[in-house]
């Protein structure tokens, strides 16, 4: 059936958004179980209480135009999160692994902003001014997610640099060792000859 509409696709850019959101309901807890940072776990718990909210806002749009609540299956957010699980199964460091998980968080939200403004521009060009408002604060709350996850990744990426930067210097000790040893091996066997 051929769309022929700036509104037939908005639902369908809010249909996205709708099964984009319930994916997360289901891989929020994934994430937050598998971060060991506490404030990351913390901030998963909280975004998944944000999202829930966000399918309700969703769902009043939908009654409000007079549709069905449905998901359109969205395949960009379904790679972003089996990629994220993908993520989880490696066997990383704690910290590492956390940075891991953020940098899968943050592809989630960036899309997520990507697609809420869309969406939300689509709704101020039909006059949806109610769902302007409620897309906006749905908006608002992914970008702020975001920054928190990238205030986050600060702390817990150069913790994970930190266990690198041991293993470095204990590396590089290792190695000016064996360079010395060389050395005065050499100056010895000069002093010999």
């Amino acid at each position: 059936m051929k769309k022929d509409s700036l509104r037939e696709l908005y639902i369908d850019e809010l249909r996205d958004l709708y099964n984009a959101e319930t994916q997360l309901v289901k891989a929020l807890p994934k994430m937050a179980k598998a971060s060991t940072n506490e404030q990351l776990s913390e901030g998963f718990e909280e975004h998944l209480r944000q999202t829930t909210e966000h399918v309700s806002r969703l769902e009043q749009i939908f009654e409000r135009l007079g549709e069905k609540a449905s998901g359109k299956k969205c395949l960009g957010m379904e790679g972003l999160v089996k990629e994220g699980a993908d993520t989880m199964k490696e066997d990383y460091p704690e910290e590492i692994m956390d940075a891991a998980i953020i940098g899968a968080a943050q592809r989630v939200e960036h899309y997520e902003i990507a697609a809420y403004g869309t969406a939300k521009a689509f709704a101020e060009l039909l006059g949806e001014d109610e769902d302007v408002s409620l897309l906006e604060q749905t908006l608002q709350e992914e970008k702020e997610t975001d920054e928190k996850l990238t205030e986050l990744a600060q702390e817990i990426n150069q913790s994970a640099r930190g266990e690198e930067g041991e293993e470095e210097e204990e590396n590089e000790e290792v190695e000016s060792g064996h360079m010395a040893t060389a050395s005065g091996r050499n100056s010895k066997s000069k002093r010999v000859a």
